[in-house]
């Protein structure tokens, strides 16, 4: 189905928020800019902001919708390691395109902006938890099983801390320029996924 004029409008308009705040995040702190001062930036109103995302935090949290939605499309005919893999390998592929656009050196401080602000890490940390139980639903609708069945959570949980291996190995390689970071991203996740495979 085509794109409405409507629907590319919106998607526009979150994006620049997103961009918007994004920029204004890392070049004063988090905390030191409001919602008004970037729907100031945009010409739009407050609610307007909060129309299209739930919080300040995901203006620049923005993407674990994305995922989810994907990886939830993927669950429906995928091996759960396998739709994750491919989902972080998109997210790797937007990060390395982002790098394009706007240099790696504006992505680096992008993590760390998010890991040494609480409320990122807190919203990050909240997203994860969404995502699992997100995963944990979709698998026991999958399988034909109660929604309290151990087997489906643990493997949700299993999925969801190749999240945390992103992150950690996003971290440990982002001195090495874009592309090689997503290479060394790319191969410890598939070691983790080697080894859960192994174990579940």
């Amino acid at each position: 189905m085509p794109e409405t004029l409507r629907d590319r409008r919106k998607r526009e308009l979150r994006r620049e928020l997103s961009d918007t705040a994004t920029r204004m995040f890392l070049e004063r702190g988090f905390d030191a800019v409001r919602v008004a001062d970037v729907a100031r930036a945009c010409g739009v109103t407050e609610k307007t902001v909060f129309n299209h995302f739930g919080s300040k935090e995901a203006l620049l949290a923005d993407r674990w919708d994305t995922q989810l939605e994907a990886l939830r499309a993927r669950l429906t005919d995928a091996p759960p390691l396998d739709a994750a893999l491919e989902v972080l390998g998109e997210e790797l592929d937007f990060l390395v395109a982002s790098a394009r656009r706007h240099g790696w050196d504006e992505v680096r401080r992008f993590g760390e902006l998010v890991r040494t602000t609480p409320a990122l890490v807190a919203h990050q940390r909240e997203a994860l938890d969404r995502l699992t139980q997100a995963v944990a639903e979709a698998l026991a609708e999958r399988d034909g099983v109660p929604p309290g069945d151990p087997v489906p959570h643990i493997t949700a949980a299993a999925v969801a801390g190749l999240w945390t291996v992103f992150a950690a190995s996003l971290g440990q390689h982002q001195g090495k320029g874009a592309a090689r970071a997503a290479k060394e991203v790319r191969a410890d996740l598939a070691r983790a996924a080697d080894a859960l495979r192994r174990g579940l």
